[in-house]
């Protein structure tokens, strides 16, 4: 007898449909499955026997080939247990066949009958409402995660017995709703806050810039300074995200098994700060099978690289074509995967390998070259697509002892806001959406400069050894500057302003 039941795998971060035919004939016993399995695949023939077993059915001692429809595409993951199982059961006239046509479904099996959640779940439902199914039938742990999708019906179950008699009639469960509203409310609150930084008001400024526009930034200072308190505090000063953008987001974190306990959605920014002995891989993504990496998990988001010039020169490197695209490709001798990318990157270094070189009150024990050796682990095209270079002094002690606060990320996220917003409304005809993404056309079209801001940048570029590709990056910052301020010119404060977060430019970092 041949049954067929619906189910899907995920490919890179979309989920495609998978037909998973069961054939039950006469003939030696065997369990073969085909269709590309790997091993995780091919493992699910013992729990989905033992599973069956223990649930009291008697397992056919019968020839039984599953096959994995399209055949060509390999197939990877857990998730096939319970169609699989469910199919065979259909064999064994517990369900009539035409019952399972109206499901998707998905989830792995225990060996007593009970199922375990599997990642990818929420690109698996989205496909399944693609293709207009009506139910998708998933473990209860995973069906938060399916039910922020609105068009299709989602059914939580416990066990295998409890799907049967579902899709029997047997039992009623009703489909899970989720309020999405309430979700983002509840998500969406961050614990830090830029009120708990004290001094630092430069950085601060310079960081609202960033989030602004969504520049990069590089943070320059000696060791305690508050560089990484600031970095993490930058997602609480960007933009929520939107619907879209948070089904992306969550999508790229269920596939890598990722998502947070009780939270189907993400609804905040993404913070990474992978250590400095990362892989090329790791970063990127990869690996066998293929994997987001840290720059797709901080998509929409925060990228943090603490102490950048740890880091591997290699590693480094893999960093210039997300950053310029947005999205990061994997090719493989049997299939090629795209990643989206797009996030903002923030690093923090030492201006020398002691960490002291420009603090007034401790001596630097570094040589010029050691210090220019340190330097020079940056490579220009990577400094190349860093706007904003900023000097974060140590904090003296009248600042960390007053009690007076800053003002809250709340306020600063709302200017923030306001600049997103000029910015969206000046691109909604070009595929860009904030100012760090412009190209030497659009610095054309919107940064044009009068007489007396012009002649301060040619000024500050002779002047202050200011080097050529710092040029367009001041051009950009100061429209950003512009934007908070809601001016449409680009004064000559704004481009003094942008003029001050070029410090690696200047001559001094290149003694």
């Amino acid at each position: 007898m041949l049954s067929k039941v619906l189910s899907s795998a995920v490919m890179g971060i979309d989920g495609y449909l998978v037909e998973v035919e069961v054939d039950v004939s006469f003939g030696l016993a065997s369990f073969t499955i085909v269709g590309l399995p790997d091993g995780a695949v091919r493992e699910s023939r013992e729990r989905v026997k033992a599973a069956i077993t223990n649930c009291g059915f008697a397992f056919p001692v019968n020839r039984i080939i599953v096959n994995l429809a399209p055949a060509d595409i390999r197939k990877e993951g857990s998730a096939f247990d319970l169609p699989i199982a469910m199919g065979l059961l259909c064999c064994m006239g517990f369900i009539p066949s035409d019952k399972l046509k109206d499901f998707l479904l998905a989830g792995e099996l225990s060996l007593d009958g009970s199922l375990r959640p599997i990642p990818g779940v929420l690109p698996m439902t989205l496909a399944a409402r693609d293709k207009k199914l009506p139910g998708v039938i998933v473990p209860e742990e995973n069906a938060g995660e399916a039910a922020v999708v609105h068009g299709v019906q989602v059914y939580p179950v416990k066990t295998l017995a409890q799907t049967l008699q579902f899709i029997n009639g047997d039992l009623q469960i009703e489909p899970l709703k989720v309020d999405l509203e309430k979700v983002f409310e509840e998500s969406s609150r961050y614990e830090l806050d830029f009120a708990d930084v004290k001094g630092q008001e430069h950085a601060k400024r310079a960081l609202e810039v960033a989030a602004a526009g969504g520049h990069n930034i590089l943070m320059i200072g000696p060791p305690g300074s508050g560089k990484t308190m600031l970095a993490k505090r930058i997602p609480t000063i960007l933009p929520p995200l939107n619907f879209d953008e948070a089904l992306e987001t969550t999508k790229i974190h269920s596939v890598s098994g990722l998502l947070p306990d009780k939270k189907p959605l993400i609804a905040t920014r993404p913070f990474r700060s992978p250590h400095h002995s990362i892989s090329d891989v790791a970063l990127v993504g990869g690996s066998v099978p293929p994997r987001p990496g840290e720059i797709s998990l901080a998509h929409n988001g925060v990228l943090f690289l603490d102490e950048l010039p740890e880091f591997k020169r290699g590693v480094l490197e893999v960093l210039r074509q997300p950053l310029e695209d947005g999205m990061v490709t994997i090719s493989r001798a049997a299939i090629s995967i795209t990643y989206p990318s797009r996030f903002m990157l923030a690093a923090s270094m030492n201006p020398c390998p002691c960490g002291f070189y420009t603090d007034p009150t401790r001596e630097c024990t570094c040589t010029p070259t050691l210090i220019q050796r340190y330097m020079s682990k940056i490579s220009g095209p990577l400094l190349d697509r860093i706007d904003i270079h900023i000097e974060v002094p140590a904090v003296k002690y009248k600042e960390l002892a007053s009690q007076s606060s800053g003002e809250t990320s709340e306020v600063i996220k709302e200017r923030v806001r306001q600049a997103r917003k000029i910015q969206q409304t000046r691109y909604q005809r070009d595929k860009i959406y904030c100012n760090a993404h412009m190209t030497t056309g659009h610095l054309k079209k919107y940064c044009q400069i009068g007489e007396a801001p012009g002649r301060l940048l040619e000024n500050a570029i002779a002047k202050l050894g200011l080097s050529a590709r710092a040029y367009s990056r001041i051009l950009k910052v100061s429209r950003t500057i512009a934007d908070l301020e809601g001016c449409e010119d680009i004064r000559a404060e704004h481009i003094s302003e942008a003029i001050q977060y070029r410090s690696l430019d200047r001559e001094l970092w290149a003694t």
